[in-house]
C-alpha cells in the first residue's frame, strides 16, 4: 500500500508543472510595437516570433503594414511566420488619412481605394481586425462628422470581406472639437457598431483623466478589444486600475486583450514578459474573452 501511495504522490508532483502551465495559460495578443527596438536593431522578426511564443503570447497584432507586406513579409509569407512560431495573427494597426481637399469635399472615394489593397493584404495575412491607431484632432466638427462617416465605409468594406474595422484612441480623443463636443463621445455616437468597433486603451483612457469603466456603462458592447498598457511594464505603475476593468470587461463587449508595452525600465524582452507575467499571474484575469 506504502508503495502504491509512493508511486500516486509521484505522479501528482511529477504532473503539478504541467497543471500550473494549464492553469495560467491565456489568451493574450501582443502589439509588435512593443518589440521595435529589438526589430529596428536588426534582430530577425522570426526569432523574435519564437522568443514572443515561448514567453506565452498566444497571437499578434502587426503594426508594420506598408505597400501590402507586413514586416518586409507577404501576406501569406507573415501568417506563416506567426504560425511556425505557435501564435496566431490577429490584427493589424494601419491608416490612411484624409487629405484636406477630401474634407473639405466630403468625397473620400480615393482614400477608400486605397483600403482595398489594405484589406486584401490583412485577409491573406489571416487578420480578423484591422484597427485604425490615431488621427489628429480635427479643426471643426463637420470634419469629425467625415471622418466618422469614412470610417464606417472602411467598416463596411471590411465586412463585406469577413474582416471587422475599429478605432485605437490616445488621450487627446477626449478635448473638445470648437469646444463643443468631445471628440471620443462624438466618434463612439456617430460610428455604426455594426461597423466600427472601438479599440479602447484604458492607459491612455486614465491619462485622459477619464475612467474606462464609465465609458463601459455609458457604451456598452462597443469594445471589443483592450489595449492593455501601463506607464512601463504592465502593473507596475498602479495608476491604472486593472482589476476593476477586467472585472467589467463583459459590459465592454471585450473579445481580446492586447498587451502594448511602450516604455521599459529593464531590456525590451524582460520588459514584456514581465507585462505577460502580470497578466497570466493576475485572477482577474480571464483564460479566454473570446469564448
Amino acid at each position: 500500500m506504502k508503495k502504491r501511495y509512493f508511486w500516486l504522490l509521484f505522479a501528482v508532483i511529477m504532473a503539478l508543472p504541467q497543471f500550473m502551465d494549464a492553469k495560467n495559460k491565456k489568451e493574450v495578443c501582443i502589439q509588435l510595437y512593443s518589440v521595435r527596438d529589438i526589430i529596428n536593431e536588426g534582430k530577425d522578426i522570426n526569432a523574435v516570433l519564437k522568443d514572443l511564443a515561448q514567453m506565452g503570447y498566444t497571437s499578434v497584432e502587426a503594426a508594420n503594414y506598408d505597400n501590402g507586406k507586413f514586416y518586409g513579409k507577404p501576406p501569406k509569407e507573415f501568417k506563416r511566420a506567426v504560425e511556425a512560431a505557435g501564435m496566431t495573427v490577429l490584427s493589424s494597426h494601419c491608416t490612411r488619412g484624409l487629405s484636406d481637399e477630401e474634407l473639405a469635399s466630403g468625397d473620400f472615394s480615393e482614400s477608400l481605394r486605397w483600403w482595398d489593397q489594405c484589406i486584401a493584404a490583412h485577409k491573406a495575412a489571416g487578420m480578423k481586425y484591422i484597427v485604425t491607431p490615431w488621427m489628429n484632432v480635427p479643426k471643426t466638427v463637420k470634419d469629425l462628422k467625415t471622418y466618422c462617416n469614412y470610417f464606417n465605409e472602411i467598416g463596411k468594406k471590411c465586412r463585406l470581406n469577413g474582416l471587422q474595422y475599429g478605432y485605437h484612441n490616445h488621450a487627446h480623443e477626449f478635448q473638445k472639437v470648437e469646444d463643443k463636443v468631445v471628440m471620443m463621445d462624438y466618434m463612439l455616437e456617430n460610428t455604426n457598431p455594426e461597423y466600427v468597433f472601438f479599440q479602447m486603451d484604458v492607459y491612455w483612457v486614465v491619462r485622459g483623466q477619464n475612467s474606462p469603466i464609465d465609458y463601459f456603462n455609458k457604451y456598452p458592447g462597443r469594445f471589443t478589444m483592450l489595449h492593455i498598457k501601463d506607464h512601463r511594464e504592465i502593473g507596475q505603475s498602479g495608476m491604472v486600475g486593472f482589476d476593476a476593468i477586467f472585472r467589467n470587461a463583459k459590459t465592454a463587449g471585450v473579445k481580446h486583450i492586447v498587451a502594448e508595452i511602450e516604455s521599459y525600465s529593464c531590456e525590451v524582452e524582460e520588459s514584456v514578459k514581465q507585462s505577460l507575467d502580470y497578466l497570466l499571474n493576475a485572477p482577474f484575469v480571464k483564460a479566454s474573452y473570446s469564448k
